[in-house]
């Protein structure tokens, strides 16, 4: 059961877990605690989520860059 789970949506709970890691870390460091771990185990879900569904980088800085030289050259 837990090996159909994993491989169904494995980056998804890697993402989530790596989330909560880094939660822990920041709520032993203290400050808003429970919100901030909230919204890391969530980015990390997204981030697992989006990696398992495509295979495109995460932020395409290729696709940023051309729009950005593209977008200089206007003004030059």
């Amino acid at each position: 059961m837990w090996r159909e789970f994993l491989a169904s949506c494995g980056k998804r709970v890697l993402g989530a877990a790596a989330g909560l890691f880094f939660g822990i870390i920041y709520l032993i460091s203290g400050f808003w605690d429970m919100l901030v771990v909230g919204l890391l185990v969530s980015a990390g879900y997204w981030i697992g989520k989006q990696k398992e569904l495509r295979q495109d980088p995460l932020v395409p800085l290729r696709r940023i860059w051309q729009y950005l030289s593209n977008k200089i050259r206007l003004y030059k």
